[in-house]
């Protein structure tokens, strides 16, 4: 009887983890667990090398992270190490275990370490030749950096997902979350329109059922992707449909927050300030003194006429003593200062504070706290000799649909702003044809993301912020022939 072998009853609950089937998983490791006394002395080590894998992901998918560190620490103690070189494999089981470490640190916030291991794991998997892992580190190794680059993101989830397109994953849950963290990136940086087939990708890959903390995340996104199209209530609806994800798993997770924050922002832009006073008034106090909490009461005080109880309620923020989970959550702090300061007549802090939201928006182009909080009068009004950010405004201004010859600085019709590199330039040469960039990219054989990248460059080296422009530009500047015409090689 299967039941009877532990060795084949840890086979059958890695295969029931792999359906979703989390009870039945656990009660045929229980069974395998009781059943490994009967094991031979010389196999033992190896079964409680599969056993502690096998418990380590069913603690990650049912979000119990305190089981989940506690199984990853005891696959890299000494005595574990040893097991799994008698097993054979050691090295393999040791990248299993660094890369479920590092999953489980990412969740608990213990960001640094996270990235650590996962990059640790990654460069196991390469040297002993498993690209699943190297698959799987590359994923988490995205989630890990979300909170400090969405360049690193784009990165990490572009190599995962042409990994999993050479070896056959596409349909792996795993590639879903790699469709997702990338489409996550592009809803950060403003880029909706690319956005947007990554995250239905990755809605058609996500196993809700099985796994509530890839739909929390999913929901989660989708919500700030409706939210940037100007669709609260479609935002809300994402947003709580996120909450009773989350309300699924054993402990916190820690997207909660921020979704719950999120969620308040959204009522309040649809009308609800007396439900979201409750609400906020409910809550236990490590809740309420998060960053994220705080900047929803000062969404909450703005819209209720008070921006002097809006800079009060941003300042724990602003000094750090209630810290956000992202840099870009910053970003949407000083935005928030900005507006609360202007309303309050204080421009020069009002210039300040958007100075600092656009230095913390500049390095990866995370334009979304401007979208879900515009304030184009007062981007309109920046002072240009005290900003660094010109292109970046109109590029905000731009997304926002209120550009204007005011929001572009005076260009200097001479040269661009900085030398063009032989690869911008090679991409700008086919800006006045009809390709898209994915055509332009099969044409320079390379790949889509690079083209837009390029693209984006050259927007901020021209000083213009669409395609049509970029080309008006570099003909003025004599980087272009005078007439357009399709290149064919």
């Amino acid at each position: 009887m299967i039941a009877a072998d532990p060795e084949l009853t840890i086979l059958l609950a890695a295969r029931e983890l792999n359906q979703g089937a989390l009870a039945d998983a656990e009660r045929h490791l229980q069974l395998a667990a009781e059943g490994s006394e009967s094991v031979a002395a010389g196999r033992r080590g190896h079964l409680q090398i599969a056993l502690g894998v096998q418990r380590l992901t069913l603690a990650r998918l049912r979000g119990d992270l305190p089981v989940a560190l506690e199984e990853a620490r005891r696959l890299l103690t000494p005595a574990g190490t040893q097991a799994a070189a008698q097993f054979g494999p050691g090295e393999e089981l040791r990248a299993v275990a660094l890369l479920s470490l590092g999953a489980t640190e990412w969740r608990t916030g213990r960001l640094e370490e996270a990235e650590r291991h996962l990059e640790q794991a990654r460069e196991l998997a390469v040297r002993v030749g498993r690209p699943y892992l190297e698959f799987a580190s590359l994923v988490f190794g995205a989630r890990a950096v979300t909170a400090r680059s969405f360049a690193l993101v784009t990165e990490f989830s572009m190599q995962a997902i042409q990994l999993a397109g050479r070896h056959g994953w596409t349909d792996d849950p795993l590639t879903g979350d790699a469709y997702l963290v990338l489409g996550a990136s592009l809803v950060w940086r403003g880029r909706l329109e690319e956005a947007e087939p990554w995250i239905e990708r990755a809605e058609r890959a996500v196993r809700a059922e099985a796994e509530p903390a890839a739909a929390l995340g999913l929901h989660y996104v989708r919500a700030h992707f409706e939210l940037a199209h100007g669709r609260a209530a479609d935002a809300l609806a994402a947003f709580q449909a996120a909450e009773r994800q989350a309300e699924r798993l054993v402990g916190p997770h820690p997207l909660a927050t921020q979704v719950r924050a999120a969620l308040l922002q959204t009522l309040v832009r649809m009308g609800g300030a007396e439900r979201v006073e409750q609400t906020l008034a409910e809550l236990d106090d490590k809740e309420r003194e998060t960053g994220e909490m705080h900047a929803a009461l000062a969404v909450l005080r703005l819209d209720q006429g008070d921006p002097r109880a809006a800079a009060l309620a941003l300042e724990p923020v602003l000094d750090g003593s209630a810290p956000v989970t992202r840099r870009a959550s910053l970003s949407e702090a000083f935005v928030l200062e900005a507006a609360a300061r202007d309303a309050l007549g204080d421009s020069a802090a009002a210039a300040r504070a958007l100075e600092q939201a656009l230095d913390i928006a500049e390095p990866d182009g995370a334009v979304l706290p401007f979208l879900l909080h515009p304030v184009p009068g007062l981007l309109e009004r920046h002072p240009r000799h005290r900003t660094v950010h010109a292109s970046l405004i109109a590029e905000i201004m731009s997304l926002l649909g209120g550009a204007s010859s005011s929001a572009a600085p005076a260009e200097d019709k001479s040269s661009p702003r900085e030398p063009l590199s032989e690869s911008e330039t090679r991409v700008l040469r086919y800006l006045p044809t009809d390709l898209s960039a994915r055509e332009i990219a099969d044409e320079l054989f390379l790949s889509w993301y690079t083209v837009k990248t390029h693209m984006r460059h050259l927007y901020a080296k021209l000083g213009t912020h669409t395609r049509h422009e970029t080309v008006q530009r570099a003909r003025a500047l004599g980087l272009l022939a005078p007439s357009p015409h399709r290149l064919t090689g």
